[in-house]
Protein backbone atom coordinates (compact mmCIF):
# COMPACT_ATOMS: atom_id res chain seq x y z
CA UNK A 1 0.00 0.00 0.00
CA UNK A 2 2.84 2.38 0.88
CA UNK A 3 4.51 1.60 -2.46
CA UNK A 4 1.29 2.39 -4.32
CA UNK A 5 0.89 5.65 -2.39
CA UNK A 6 4.51 6.60 -3.06
CA UNK A 7 4.08 5.85 -6.77
CA UNK A 8 1.00 8.06 -6.89
CA UNK A 9 2.87 10.93 -5.22
CA UNK A 10 5.79 10.62 -7.66
CA UNK A 11 3.34 10.50 -10.59
CA UNK A 12 1.49 13.61 -9.39
CA UNK A 13 4.73 15.55 -8.94
CA UNK A 14 5.97 14.47 -12.36
CA UNK A 15 2.66 15.40 -14.02
CA UNK A 16 2.60 18.78 -12.27
CA UNK A 17 6.10 19.54 -13.50
CA UNK A 18 5.20 18.36 -17.01
CA UNK A 19 2.02 20.48 -17.04
CA UNK A 20 3.93 23.55 -15.84
CA UNK A 21 6.51 23.02 -18.56
CA UNK A 22 3.80 22.63 -21.18
CA UNK A 23 1.98 25.71 -19.93
CA UNK A 24 5.08 27.84 -20.25
CA UNK A 25 6.23 26.53 -23.63
CA UNK A 26 5.42 28.74 -26.60
CA UNK A 27 5.84 28.27 -30.30
CA UNK A 28 7.68 31.59 -30.62
CA UNK A 29 9.12 34.28 -28.38
CA UNK A 30 10.08 37.67 -29.81
CA UNK A 31 12.55 39.46 -27.54
CA UNK A 32 14.01 42.96 -27.23
CA UNK A 33 11.17 44.35 -29.34
CA UNK A 34 9.94 47.94 -29.43
CA UNK A 35 6.15 47.57 -29.45
CA UNK A 36 4.10 50.19 -31.28
CA UNK A 37 0.76 50.93 -29.63
CA UNK A 38 -1.32 52.20 -32.55
CA UNK A 39 -4.15 53.30 -30.27
CA UNK A 40 -2.06 55.57 -28.03
CA UNK A 41 0.74 56.40 -30.44
CA UNK A 42 3.38 55.34 -27.94
CA UNK A 43 6.31 52.90 -27.99
CA UNK A 44 7.11 50.39 -25.25
CA UNK A 45 10.73 49.24 -25.38
CA UNK A 46 12.55 46.03 -24.49
CA UNK A 47 9.43 43.86 -24.64
CA UNK A 48 9.01 40.18 -25.30
CA UNK A 49 5.98 38.67 -26.99
CA UNK A 50 5.24 35.02 -26.26
CA UNK A 51 3.19 33.49 -29.06
CA UNK A 52 1.39 30.18 -29.42
CA UNK A 53 -0.28 29.42 -32.74
CA UNK A 54 -2.20 32.55 -33.79
CA UNK A 55 -2.40 34.17 -30.33
CA UNK A 56 -0.19 36.39 -28.20
CA UNK A 57 -0.06 34.61 -24.84
CA UNK A 58 2.03 37.18 -22.99
CA UNK A 59 3.77 40.53 -23.36
CA UNK A 60 6.48 41.12 -20.79
CA UNK A 61 9.81 42.79 -20.12
CA UNK A 62 12.64 41.01 -21.93
CA UNK A 63 14.57 40.78 -18.65
CA UNK A 64 12.11 38.00 -17.73
CA UNK A 65 13.03 35.94 -20.79
CA UNK A 66 14.18 32.94 -18.71
CA UNK A 67 10.58 32.38 -17.59
CA UNK A 68 9.49 31.76 -21.19
CA UNK A 69 10.34 28.46 -22.85
CA UNK A 70 9.81 28.41 -26.58
CA UNK A 71 10.45 26.33 -29.68
CA UNK A 72 11.99 29.38 -31.31
CA UNK A 73 13.39 32.72 -30.16
CA UNK A 74 13.88 35.78 -32.39
CA UNK A 75 15.90 38.75 -31.19
CA UNK A 76 14.35 41.99 -32.46
CA UNK A 77 16.76 44.46 -30.92
CA UNK A 78 16.39 47.78 -32.71
CA UNK A 79 13.20 46.63 -34.49
CA UNK A 80 9.63 47.89 -34.13
CA UNK A 81 6.63 45.59 -33.84
CA UNK A 82 3.09 46.64 -34.75
CA UNK A 83 -0.17 44.93 -35.74
CA UNK A 84 -0.43 43.56 -39.27
CA UNK A 85 -1.92 45.99 -41.78
CA UNK A 86 -5.50 45.77 -43.03
CA UNK A 87 -6.50 46.76 -46.57
CA UNK A 88 -10.19 47.58 -46.23
CA UNK A 89 -11.03 47.75 -49.94
CA UNK A 90 -9.75 45.17 -52.42
CA UNK A 91 -11.30 43.23 -55.31
CA UNK A 92 -10.84 39.72 -56.66
CA UNK A 93 -12.56 39.68 -60.05
CA UNK A 94 -12.32 39.18 -63.80
CA UNK A 95 -14.23 35.95 -64.32
CA UNK A 96 -13.28 32.29 -64.43
CA UNK A 97 -10.27 32.92 -66.66
CA UNK A 98 -8.64 35.15 -64.03
CA UNK A 99 -9.18 33.01 -60.92
CA UNK A 100 -5.57 31.79 -60.76
CA UNK A 101 -4.26 35.24 -61.65
CA UNK A 102 -6.15 36.69 -58.67
CA UNK A 103 -4.98 33.92 -56.38
CA UNK A 104 -1.39 34.69 -57.35
CA UNK A 105 -1.81 38.19 -55.89
CA UNK A 106 -2.11 36.88 -52.32
CA UNK A 107 1.67 36.76 -51.62
CA UNK A 108 1.96 40.42 -52.64
CA UNK A 109 -0.26 41.43 -49.75
CA UNK A 110 1.82 39.47 -47.24
CA UNK A 111 5.05 40.87 -48.64
CA UNK A 112 3.83 44.36 -47.74
CA UNK A 113 2.74 43.36 -44.24
CA UNK A 114 -0.96 43.18 -45.04
CA UNK A 115 -2.33 40.33 -42.95
CA UNK A 116 -6.04 41.05 -43.53
CA UNK A 117 -8.08 42.29 -46.48
CA UNK A 118 -11.73 43.24 -46.91
CA UNK A 119 -12.90 42.04 -50.31
CA UNK A 120 -15.57 44.40 -51.64
CA UNK A 121 -17.35 42.39 -54.29
CA UNK A 122 -16.37 40.51 -57.40
CA UNK A 123 -17.38 37.61 -59.62
CA UNK A 124 -15.41 34.71 -58.15
CA UNK A 125 -16.99 34.33 -54.72
CA UNK A 126 -16.70 30.50 -54.50
CA UNK A 127 -12.95 30.75 -55.11
CA UNK A 128 -12.57 33.57 -52.58
CA UNK A 129 -14.42 31.50 -49.99
CA UNK A 130 -12.09 28.57 -50.72
CA UNK A 131 -8.99 30.76 -50.37
CA UNK A 132 -10.32 32.12 -47.09
CA UNK A 133 -10.74 28.60 -45.74
CA UNK A 134 -7.32 27.46 -46.94
CA UNK A 135 -5.59 30.54 -45.49
CA UNK A 136 -7.28 30.00 -42.12
CA UNK A 137 -6.25 26.34 -42.13
CA UNK A 138 -2.67 27.26 -43.01
CA UNK A 139 -2.53 25.50 -46.39
CA UNK A 140 -2.35 28.73 -48.41
CA UNK A 141 -0.13 31.76 -47.81
CA UNK A 142 -2.15 34.94 -47.89
CA UNK A 143 -3.96 37.55 -45.84
CA UNK A 144 -7.06 36.77 -43.82
CA UNK A 145 -10.11 37.59 -45.97
CA UNK A 146 -13.37 39.27 -45.02
CA UNK A 147 -15.75 39.40 -47.98
CA UNK A 148 -19.06 40.85 -49.13
CA UNK A 149 -19.53 38.16 -51.75
CA UNK A 150 -21.30 39.58 -54.83
CA UNK A 151 -22.25 43.25 -54.92
CA UNK A 152 -25.94 44.21 -54.96
CA UNK A 153 -26.90 46.54 -57.81
CA UNK A 154 -29.81 47.32 -60.10
CA UNK A 155 -30.79 45.65 -63.41
CA UNK A 156 -28.06 45.43 -66.09
CA UNK A 157 -25.38 46.35 -63.59
CA UNK A 158 -21.89 47.43 -64.60
CA UNK A 159 -19.93 44.71 -62.80
CA UNK A 160 -20.22 41.01 -63.62
CA UNK A 161 -21.38 38.78 -60.80
CA UNK A 162 -23.58 41.40 -59.16
CA UNK A 163 -26.94 40.46 -57.65
CA UNK A 164 -29.40 42.54 -59.66
CA UNK A 165 -32.45 43.71 -57.72
CA UNK A 166 -35.36 46.03 -58.40
CA UNK A 167 -38.21 44.99 -56.10
CA UNK A 168 -38.51 44.43 -52.36
CA UNK A 169 -38.92 40.70 -52.97
CA UNK A 170 -35.72 40.57 -55.00
CA UNK A 171 -33.88 42.42 -52.24
CA UNK A 172 -35.10 39.79 -49.76
CA UNK A 173 -33.87 36.95 -51.97
CA UNK A 174 -30.50 38.64 -52.51
CA UNK A 175 -29.92 39.10 -48.78
CA UNK A 176 -31.08 35.51 -48.15
CA UNK A 177 -28.45 34.27 -50.59
CA UNK A 178 -25.70 36.37 -49.01
CA UNK A 179 -26.55 35.12 -45.54
CA UNK A 180 -26.58 31.56 -46.84
CA UNK A 181 -22.95 31.82 -47.96
CA UNK A 182 -22.01 33.62 -44.72
CA UNK A 183 -20.69 36.92 -46.07
CA UNK A 184 -19.17 39.41 -43.64
CA UNK A 185 -21.00 42.52 -44.88
CA UNK A 186 -23.27 43.76 -47.68
CA UNK A 187 -21.69 45.80 -50.50
CA UNK A 188 -24.14 47.99 -52.45
CA UNK A 189 -23.19 49.46 -55.82
CA UNK A 190 -24.86 52.36 -57.59
CA UNK A 191 -24.36 51.86 -61.32
CA UNK A 192 -28.02 50.99 -62.00
CA UNK A 193 -29.73 50.94 -58.63
CA UNK A 194 -32.74 53.14 -57.93
CA UNK A 195 -33.17 55.40 -54.96
CA UNK A 196 -36.02 53.30 -53.55
CA UNK A 197 -34.19 50.00 -53.95
CA UNK A 198 -30.99 51.35 -52.37
CA UNK A 199 -32.88 52.45 -49.26
CA UNK A 200 -34.84 49.20 -49.19
CA UNK A 201 -31.60 47.16 -49.12
CA UNK A 202 -30.38 49.13 -46.11
CA UNK A 203 -33.72 48.78 -44.32
CA UNK A 204 -33.90 45.02 -44.80
CA UNK A 205 -30.22 44.48 -43.99
CA UNK A 206 -30.57 46.52 -40.79
CA UNK A 207 -33.42 44.26 -39.63
CA UNK A 208 -31.13 41.27 -40.17
CA UNK A 209 -28.26 43.04 -38.37
CA UNK A 210 -26.13 42.85 -41.51
CA UNK A 211 -23.43 45.50 -41.92
CA UNK A 212 -23.86 47.63 -45.05
CA UNK A 213 -21.44 49.70 -47.09
CA UNK A 214 -20.90 50.79 -50.64
CA UNK A 215 -21.48 53.40 -53.30
CA UNK A 216 -24.56 55.57 -53.03
CA UNK A 217 -26.71 56.82 -55.93
CA UNK A 218 -26.75 60.61 -56.08
CA UNK A 219 -30.56 60.41 -55.95
CA UNK A 220 -30.16 59.67 -52.21
CA UNK A 221 -28.96 62.06 -49.52
CA UNK A 222 -26.35 60.67 -47.16
CA UNK A 223 -28.34 61.45 -44.01
CA UNK A 224 -31.29 59.48 -45.39
CA UNK A 225 -29.12 56.43 -45.85
CA UNK A 226 -27.41 56.73 -42.47
CA UNK A 227 -30.77 57.23 -40.74
CA UNK A 228 -31.87 53.95 -42.33
CA UNK A 229 -28.76 52.20 -40.99
CA UNK A 230 -26.01 52.52 -43.62
CA UNK A 231 -22.76 51.75 -41.78
CA UNK A 232 -20.07 52.96 -44.16
CA UNK A 233 -19.26 54.56 -47.49
CA UNK A 234 -16.58 53.66 -49.99
CA UNK A 235 -14.73 56.68 -51.46
CA UNK A 236 -15.34 60.35 -50.62
CA UNK A 237 -17.81 61.35 -53.33
CA UNK A 238 -20.90 60.65 -51.27
CA UNK A 239 -19.77 62.43 -48.13
CA UNK A 240 -18.57 65.37 -50.25
CA UNK A 241 -22.03 65.76 -51.82
CA UNK A 242 -23.54 66.00 -48.34
CA UNK A 243 -21.17 68.90 -47.61
CA UNK A 244 -22.89 71.03 -50.23
CA UNK A 245 -25.14 73.87 -49.06
CA UNK A 246 -27.32 72.97 -52.06
CA UNK A 247 -27.54 69.21 -51.45
CA UNK A 248 -31.34 69.24 -51.45
CA UNK A 249 -31.71 71.08 -54.75
CA UNK A 250 -28.88 69.17 -56.43
CA UNK A 251 -30.39 65.85 -55.36
CA UNK A 252 -33.81 66.96 -56.62
CA UNK A 253 -32.35 67.97 -59.98
CA UNK A 254 -30.63 64.59 -60.31
CA UNK A 255 -33.90 62.78 -59.50
CA UNK A 256 -35.78 64.85 -62.07
CA UNK A 257 -33.11 64.22 -64.71
CA UNK A 258 -33.69 60.48 -64.52
CA UNK A 259 -36.89 61.01 -66.51
CA UNK A 260 -34.95 62.63 -69.35
CA UNK A 261 -32.70 61.35 -72.12
CA UNK A 262 -29.65 62.74 -70.31
CA UNK A 263 -29.70 61.83 -66.61
CA UNK A 264 -27.14 63.65 -64.47
CA UNK A 265 -24.39 61.33 -63.30
CA UNK A 266 -21.99 61.58 -60.38
CA UNK A 267 -19.15 63.21 -62.31
CA UNK A 268 -21.44 65.62 -64.13
CA UNK A 269 -22.80 66.82 -60.79
CA UNK A 270 -19.43 67.07 -59.06
CA UNK A 271 -18.48 70.60 -60.22
CA UNK A 272 -21.76 72.01 -58.85
CA UNK A 273 -21.17 70.16 -55.60
CA UNK A 274 -17.60 71.45 -55.41
CA UNK A 275 -18.69 75.04 -56.00
CA UNK A 276 -21.36 74.85 -53.29
CA UNK A 277 -19.19 73.22 -50.62
CA UNK A 278 -19.95 74.81 -47.25
CA UNK A 279 -17.70 74.54 -44.18
CA UNK A 280 -20.56 74.92 -41.69
CA UNK A 281 -22.56 72.22 -43.46
CA UNK A 282 -19.58 69.87 -43.40
CA UNK A 283 -19.01 70.49 -39.68
CA UNK A 284 -22.64 69.66 -38.86
CA UNK A 285 -22.47 66.60 -41.09
CA UNK A 286 -19.27 65.26 -39.55
CA UNK A 287 -20.60 65.68 -36.02
CA UNK A 288 -23.71 63.72 -37.03
CA UNK A 289 -21.70 60.96 -38.73
CA UNK A 290 -19.36 60.70 -35.75
CA UNK A 291 -22.28 60.25 -33.36
CA UNK A 292 -23.70 57.65 -35.78
CA UNK A 293 -20.38 55.72 -35.63
CA UNK A 294 -20.12 55.98 -39.39
CA UNK A 295 -17.10 54.65 -41.29
CA UNK A 296 -15.44 55.87 -44.47
CA UNK A 297 -12.83 54.35 -46.80
CA UNK A 298 -11.33 57.39 -48.58
CA UNK A 299 -9.32 55.47 -51.28
CA UNK A 300 -7.02 58.42 -51.97
CA UNK A 301 -4.31 56.40 -53.70
CA UNK A 302 -6.40 55.13 -56.60
CA UNK A 303 -7.68 58.64 -57.29
CA UNK A 304 -4.13 59.97 -57.40
CA UNK A 305 -2.98 57.10 -59.63
CA UNK A 306 -5.82 57.51 -62.14
CA UNK A 307 -5.53 61.31 -62.16
CA UNK A 308 -1.84 61.02 -63.10
CA UNK A 309 -2.09 58.34 -65.78
CA UNK A 310 -1.74 60.84 -68.63
CA UNK A 311 1.54 62.14 -67.27
CA UNK A 312 3.20 58.99 -65.98
CA UNK A 313 4.66 56.00 -67.81
CA UNK A 314 3.94 52.82 -65.83
CA UNK A 315 5.67 50.41 -68.21
CA UNK A 316 8.72 50.28 -65.95
CA UNK A 317 6.88 49.76 -62.67
CA UNK A 318 8.76 47.25 -60.50
CA UNK A 319 5.58 45.43 -59.47
CA UNK A 320 4.20 45.04 -62.99
CA UNK A 321 6.20 41.81 -63.36
CA UNK A 322 4.18 40.28 -60.49
CA UNK A 323 0.84 40.98 -62.19
CA UNK A 324 -0.52 38.36 -64.58
CA UNK A 325 -0.71 39.71 -68.16
CA UNK A 326 -4.42 38.86 -68.20
CA UNK A 327 -4.97 41.25 -65.27
CA UNK A 328 -2.74 43.84 -66.93
CA UNK A 329 -5.00 43.65 -69.98
CA UNK A 330 -7.96 44.77 -67.85
CA UNK A 331 -6.20 48.07 -67.15
CA UNK A 332 -6.93 49.35 -70.66
CA UNK A 333 -10.42 50.63 -69.81
CA UNK A 334 -9.25 52.93 -67.02
CA UNK A 335 -6.16 54.02 -68.96
CA UNK A 336 -8.07 54.90 -72.13
CA UNK A 337 -10.77 56.71 -70.16
CA UNK A 338 -8.15 58.81 -68.35
CA UNK A 339 -6.35 59.64 -71.59
CA UNK A 340 -9.60 60.66 -73.29
CA UNK A 341 -10.42 63.11 -70.51
CA UNK A 342 -9.80 66.76 -71.35
CA UNK A 343 -6.99 68.59 -69.59
CA UNK A 344 -9.63 70.75 -67.94
CA UNK A 345 -11.46 67.68 -66.63
CA UNK A 346 -8.23 66.15 -65.31
CA UNK A 347 -7.29 69.40 -63.59
CA UNK A 348 -10.70 69.53 -61.91
CA UNK A 349 -10.38 65.90 -60.75
CA UNK A 350 -7.08 66.76 -59.09
CA UNK A 351 -8.57 69.89 -57.51
CA UNK A 352 -11.54 67.92 -56.17
CA UNK A 353 -9.30 65.15 -54.81
CA UNK A 354 -7.16 67.68 -52.94
CA UNK A 355 -10.20 69.36 -51.41
CA UNK A 356 -11.87 66.09 -50.45
CA UNK A 357 -8.72 64.68 -48.83
CA UNK A 358 -8.25 67.90 -46.82
CA UNK A 359 -11.48 67.06 -44.97
CA UNK A 360 -10.11 63.83 -43.51
CA UNK A 361 -8.52 65.34 -40.35
CA UNK A 362 -11.83 67.08 -39.60
CA UNK A 363 -13.66 63.75 -39.99
CA UNK A 364 -11.12 62.13 -37.69
CA UNK A 365 -11.66 64.80 -35.01
CA UNK A 366 -15.43 64.30 -35.12
CA UNK A 367 -15.19 60.56 -34.53
CA UNK A 368 -15.78 59.20 -38.02
CA UNK A 369 -14.04 55.83 -38.38
CA UNK A 370 -11.41 56.31 -41.11
CA UNK A 371 -10.33 53.04 -42.75
CA UNK A 372 -7.43 52.64 -45.17
CA UNK A 373 -8.33 50.88 -48.39
CA UNK A 374 -6.51 50.69 -51.73
CA UNK A 375 -9.23 49.56 -54.20
CA UNK A 376 -6.60 47.31 -55.80
CA UNK A 377 -7.62 44.55 -58.17
CA UNK A 378 -8.27 43.81 -61.83
CA UNK A 379 -9.49 46.79 -63.90
CA UNK A 380 -8.02 49.34 -61.48
CA UNK A 381 -4.90 50.24 -63.42
CA UNK A 382 -1.52 50.23 -61.67
CA UNK A 383 -3.00 50.01 -58.19
CA UNK A 384 -0.83 47.12 -57.07
CA UNK A 385 -1.75 44.92 -54.07
CA UNK A 386 0.35 45.83 -51.04
CA UNK A 387 2.17 48.84 -52.40
CA UNK A 388 -1.12 50.70 -52.91
CA UNK A 389 -2.14 50.29 -49.26
CA UNK A 390 1.21 51.74 -48.20
CA UNK A 391 0.55 54.61 -50.59
CA UNK A 392 -2.89 55.11 -49.06
CA UNK A 393 -1.51 55.32 -45.52
CA UNK A 394 1.12 57.86 -46.62
CA UNK A 395 -1.54 59.99 -48.34
CA UNK A 396 -3.63 59.94 -45.16
CA UNK A 397 -0.63 61.43 -43.37
CA UNK A 398 -0.21 63.96 -46.18
CA UNK A 399 -3.88 64.93 -45.71
CA UNK A 400 -3.14 65.92 -42.11
CA UNK A 401 -3.47 62.78 -40.00
CA UNK A 402 -0.64 61.92 -37.62
CA UNK A 403 1.30 58.74 -38.38
CA UNK A 404 -0.43 57.10 -35.40
CA UNK A 405 -3.88 58.01 -36.75
CA UNK A 406 -2.98 56.75 -40.20
CA UNK A 407 -1.76 53.47 -38.71
CA UNK A 408 -5.02 53.17 -36.78
CA UNK A 409 -6.88 53.48 -40.08
CA UNK A 410 -4.93 50.46 -41.37
CA UNK A 411 -5.21 48.31 -38.24
CA UNK A 412 -7.65 48.75 -35.37
CA UNK A 413 -10.26 50.77 -37.28
CA UNK A 414 -10.88 47.96 -39.75
CA UNK A 415 -11.13 45.42 -36.96
CA UNK A 416 -13.70 47.65 -35.22
CA UNK A 417 -15.78 47.90 -38.37
CA UNK A 418 -15.78 44.14 -38.84
CA UNK A 419 -16.69 43.66 -35.17
CA UNK A 420 -13.56 41.63 -34.34
CA UNK A 421 -11.43 44.20 -32.50
CA UNK A 422 -11.48 42.11 -29.33
CA UNK A 423 -9.02 39.78 -31.09
CA UNK A 424 -7.57 41.72 -34.05
CA UNK A 425 -6.09 45.12 -34.75
CA UNK A 426 -3.78 45.72 -31.78
CA UNK A 427 -1.11 43.88 -29.81
CA UNK A 428 -2.07 42.62 -26.37
CA UNK A 429 -2.23 39.41 -24.38
CA UNK A 430 -4.97 37.16 -25.73
CA UNK A 431 -5.11 38.92 -29.11
CA UNK A 432 -4.05 37.91 -32.60
CA UNK A 433 -0.37 37.38 -33.32
CA UNK A 434 -0.78 38.84 -36.84
CA UNK A 435 1.97 41.47 -36.81
CA UNK A 436 4.77 43.09 -38.75
CA UNK A 437 8.31 43.94 -37.72
CA UNK A 438 9.82 47.16 -39.08
CA UNK A 439 13.40 48.36 -39.20
CA UNK A 440 12.53 51.89 -38.03
CA UNK A 441 9.87 53.71 -36.02
CA UNK A 442 6.69 54.39 -38.07
CA UNK A 443 5.47 56.99 -35.57
CA UNK A 444 8.45 59.19 -36.44
CA UNK A 445 8.28 58.62 -40.20
CA UNK A 446 5.37 56.84 -41.89
CA UNK A 447 7.70 55.66 -44.67
CA UNK A 448 9.00 53.13 -42.13
CA UNK A 449 6.13 50.83 -43.16
CA UNK A 450 8.12 50.12 -46.34
CA UNK A 451 11.03 48.66 -44.33
CA UNK A 452 9.55 45.28 -43.39
CA UNK A 453 11.86 42.91 -41.57
CA UNK A 454 9.35 40.17 -40.78
CA UNK A 455 5.64 39.35 -41.03
CA UNK A 456 3.72 36.98 -38.77
CA UNK A 457 0.42 35.90 -40.27
CA UNK A 458 -1.95 33.19 -39.09
CA UNK A 459 0.68 31.84 -36.69
CA UNK A 460 3.49 31.58 -39.27
CA UNK A 461 6.57 33.81 -39.23
CA UNK A 462 7.91 34.99 -42.59
CA UNK A 463 11.39 36.49 -42.67
CA UNK A 464 12.26 39.01 -45.40
CA UNK A 465 14.01 36.20 -47.27
CA UNK A 466 10.92 33.99 -47.07
CA UNK A 467 8.68 36.85 -48.21
CA UNK A 468 10.96 37.43 -51.20
CA UNK A 469 10.74 33.73 -52.06
CA UNK A 470 6.94 34.01 -52.08
CA UNK A 471 7.25 36.88 -54.52
CA UNK A 472 9.67 34.96 -56.71
CA UNK A 473 7.07 32.21 -57.05
CA UNK A 474 4.64 34.62 -58.79
CA UNK A 475 7.08 36.73 -60.80
CA UNK A 476 6.40 36.69 -64.53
Amino acid sequence: MKKILLSLIVFCITWACFSQTQKNTYSLVLENASVVNVSTGKITYNRLLAISSDTIKAIDDTKNIKQYKADRYINLAGKFVMPGLWDMHVHFRGGEGLIQANKDLLPLFLSYGITTVRECGGDMTPSVMKWRKDITEGTLAGPRIFTSGPKIDGPKSTWAGSLEVETSEQVTKALDSLQKINVDFVKIYESKISRQTFLEIITQAEKRRMTTSGHMPYTVKLREAVDRGLDASEHLYYIFKACSSKEDSITHAIIQSERTAKPIGLFAALPSIYNTFDAKTSERLFRYLGKSRFSIVPTLFISKTLNEIKERDHSGDNLLSYIDPKIQATYAGRVNSAKRASDESTAFSKKYALKASSLIPQMQRRGINIMAGSDCGAYNAYVYPGESLHGEVKLLVASGLTPAQALQSATINGAKFMGVNEFYGSLARGKSSDLIVLDTNPLNNINAIDQIYMVISNGKAYSRVELDKLLTSIKR
